[in-house]
């Protein structure tokens, strides 16, 4: 294993990944949604705080930087080099180089990311998520849920491949790690809902 070349994919991914589409976005806008609404800078605090139009663009914009860091980390190291640039994606959101370390929680530009890796794995998990927010309207819990049965769903489809497995593994406890504050306000009642606007 080239190992120049993984720690290159890696900061090349978190590089990409600190271009935190919501941040940029609110700039445009004028406004830095880490102010207001639930503090995230993600797309569903950007629905929130600026609207569709705005959320779209952040969606996209997550989504995309997750796909360029696996397609370039792929030509360069494969499915290793896929995982690594991805994961260092993901951890470029979250904590952004570019914007004092504080970004979003991922959850897009993780599904983007094992999309590019395994996308029989991530539309299952989408149909989790689906389910679960439509039952539930909270899109937190369909990211967390979603999250903790990848490395399941990882093991099932692949489970002769560690390296595979062990990111399924690290993904599931960053992503829930974010949501750590989430999971404290769906027990207590006080976490947000989507589609319910929240009453003065």
């Amino acid at each position: 294993m080239d190992y120049l070349k993984i720690l290159s994919m890696f900061v090349l991914g978190y590089l990409l990944g600190s271009l935190n589409s919501s941040l940029l976005v609110g700039k445009a806008y004028g406004v830095d949604v880490r102010k207001h609404g639930s503090g995230n800078a993600g797309a569903t605090n950007t629905l929130r705080t600026l609207g569709k139009k705005a959320a779209v663009f952040v969606v996209l914009g997550d989504a995309l930087k997750g796909v360029v860091a696996c397609i370039i980390g792929g030509l360069v190291y494969e499915d290793a080099g896929r995982m690594v640039a991805g994961f260092g994606a993901i951890l470029g959101h979250n904590w952004p180089l570019y914007f004092k370390f504080k970004g979003g929680k991922g959850v897009l530009t993780s599904f983007a990311v094992v999309l590019m890796i395994d996308w029989k794995v991530a539309l299952i998990l989408f149909g989790v998520f689906a389910l679960v927010v439509a039952i539930s309207r909270y899109i937190s819990l369909g990211s967390i849920i979603a999250s903790a049965l990848f490395p399941l769903a990882a093991y099932i489809h692949k489970g002769n491949d560690r390296l595979y497995v062990a990111f399924a593994v690290i993904f599931a406890v960053l992503i829930i790690f974010r949501h750590r504050s989430n999971i404290q306000r769906i027990v207590q009642g006080t976490e947000s809902k989507f589609g319910k606007k929240k009453t003065a």
